[in-house]
């Protein structure tokens, strides 16, 4: 089964743009600055270059432009630019940005530079240019000892919060392949499973997160009931192999007996653990990108 375009409905794209659907339609209509696809059930899609176009129309409007002047401005500039990414310099002063908010905790300002970021790059390049680099930062400022706790609590936890709302508002097919990402029992880091989880979404597959430090056995019960086609295994801490020794080995020997489902593993605390003891049946990799090729080879043409 083909897999059909991720996207935004109009209600979603209304609250992340801040404008109303009757604005929204009213723009389509007469200025063509949005050209949504429209799905088999009927309802419109919207994509990330169309809300990008959006709020720069939006912007153009509040210093001064006419409606008619905006919309034109908007799609020149977008033709200007092409295809092209947007500068790594760019995503860079985002990130500058947000260490120094994040290193005074204001939490306002880092929660309003991340959205702004989302908008300006998309969400493909706001995560792969801000919110990890970000983060990577966040983590070593704490290691060294230059952040205190609550600064890299702080942090994190806007981050964490955004892209749960990110997730919220990205709509995959209804019969897309499932993907469940859990972290292991007793971990807490739960942030690369919502990238991972957010980047699979992109892609258009459906996904169901576990929350962090599941009880032990909960994962192998979503499992059983939801019935994935893959599951993403997180751990960035030791925690869970020095509470539960067996834990990879209780997986392993369960992802055994599901071999229609691809078991999949990554994060340090994982690396160290599969050191002493290799999985068989559960993959481990940090490439996450290779493990989405990979899923897509399976899906892509079912």
């Amino acid at each position: 089964m083909m897999k059909e375009p991720v996207g935004y409905y109009i209600k979603d794209v209304a609250r992340i743009t801040g404008l109303s659907e009757q604005v929204i339609r009213k723009w389509e209509d007469r200025y063509g600055i949005v050209r949504p696809v429209r799905k088999d059930n009927g309802y419109r899609v919207y994509g990330e270059e169309e809300i990008r176009r959006l709020l720069k129309m939006q912007a153009l409007r509040n210093d001064g432009h006419p409606l008619k002047r905006a919309a034109e401005l908007a799609t020149t500039e977008e033709q200007t630019a092409g295809t092209a990414q947007q500068p790594e310099s760019e995503a860079g002063r985002y990130v500058r940005k947000l260490i120094g908010q994040g290193e005074q905790c204001h939490e306002a300002e880092l929660e309003r530079l991340l959205r702004q970021a989302h908008s300006e790059l998309g969400l493909a390049h706001f995560l792969d240019g801000v919110v990890i680099p970000f983060l990577k930062q966040v983590g070593g400022l704490w290691e060294r000892g230059e952040w205190g706790e609550y600064q890299e609590s702080v942090s994190s936890l806007i981050v964490r919060d955004l892209l749960v709302n990110i997730r919220r508002n990205v709509r995959p097919a209804p019969g897309a392949p499932l993907i469940i990402g859990a972290c292991f029992p007793e971990e807490r880091h739960e942030i690369p499973v919502h990238l991972i989880l957010l980047k699979a979404m992109m892609r258009g597959y459906r996904t169901h997160l576990v929350g962090a430090s599941p009880a032990p056995g909960a994962t192998e019960s979503l499992i059983r009931q939801l019935k994935p086609d893959a599951v993403l295994l997180s751990a960035s801490t030791t925690a869970p192999f020095l509470r539960h020794p067996d834990v990879l080995g209780e997986l392993d020997r369960f992802a055994g007996e599901h071999a229609d489902i691809r078991f999949y593993a990554g994060g340090a605390g994982v690396r160290l653990a599969a050191a002493a003891g290799k999985p068989v049946h559960i993959r481990v990799t940090d490439d996450v990108e290779q493990v989405l090729r990979d899923l897509d080879n399976d899906y892509s043409n079912t």
